[in-house]
């Protein structure tokens, strides 16, 4: 009976060590490589009060970074730091629905590499929106550069 109750116990084991040799089918197999980031600049040219949306699209889930580069007056090149609203949001072919927004963004500088930068996230791939507008600083005219990286 001892022979016997010791070999039933034994298989459960044997089965089991065995199996661990074994790979999984649901590991990847290879190397993974991260997404590519892509990287879209917007210009253009802001009037008092005004505003203007770029439409732009992710192919992949991950971080969403908008740079105002630049934001200048051409009649007074002094004036080269305008602070202007910048959003993103999410585009539906028609408007922008704003999920962040920034009221008071002032260009990139190397002093402080945050100022400037509005940071969001997708968690799809799909259709986004980059928003830029008057907040009541903007002359005549002003000239603005954004850059969005993304996946």
């Amino acid at each position: 009976m001892r022979r016997w109750f010791g070999r039933v116990l034994l298989v459960p084991v044997v089965v089991a060590v065995s199996a661990c040799g074994q790979s999984d089918p649901f590991l990847p197999t290879g190397p993974t490589t991260p997404p590519t980031v892509r990287s879209d600049t917007f210009s253009g040219i802001l009037t008092k009060n005004s505003a203007y949306t770029h439409p732009f699209t992710v192919a992949d889930a991950g971080a969403v970074s908008v740079f105002l580069l630049s934001s200048a007056d051409p009649a007074h090149p002094e004036n080269n730091a305008i602070p202007l609203g910048v959003s993103l949001g999410t585009w539906n072919g028609t408007s922008c629905a704003i999920v962040i927004a920034s009221d008071n963004t002032v260009p990139v500088n190397s002093d402080d590499p945050l100022k400037g930068k509005l940071a969001g996230q997708a968690t799809a791939a799909g259709n986004l929106c980059v928003r830029v507008y008057d907040v009541g600083f903007v002359p005549a005219a002003s000239t603005y550069e954004l850059l969005i990286d993304h996946y």
